[in-house]
């Protein structure tokens, strides 16, 4: 089994996973959703409030962030709250990190 070849793909893997996550992160409204949940779990009616979005608008945003695992959600009574998902947050920024460490 050549290792280059396996190294290679793990590299390939490794770099569309940055770049998904890059994505996800370069909408301008989600990195500020993403901003504002590192502070304090919000609902959605406090987000669009703070952004001057719609709300639909915001909850596309929301379960983009959700579907990829930035974020999590949880329900009270009858809102849903959502918070940073910061062990996943960690994890690509560490991944981008190392990426363009290797790549220097």
């Amino acid at each position: 089994m050549n290792l280059n070849c396996c190294k290679t793909r793990k590299s390939k893997t490794k770099l569309k996973e940055v770049v998904d996550f890059l994505k996800v992160i370069s909408e301008e409204n989600r990195l500020k959703i993403l901003c504002l949940l590192r502070k304090k779990e919000k609902c959605v009616c406090e987000i669009w409030q703070c952004l001057d979005l719609p709300q639909n608008l915001v909850s596309h945003h929301l379960k983009v962030l959700k579907d990829f695992g930035l974020i999590n959600s949880r329900k009270e009574s009858t809102k849903v709250l959502y918070k940073s998902n910061k062990k996943v947050e960690k994890k690509y920024l560490k991944l981008l990190n190392k990426f363009l460490e290797e790549k220097i």
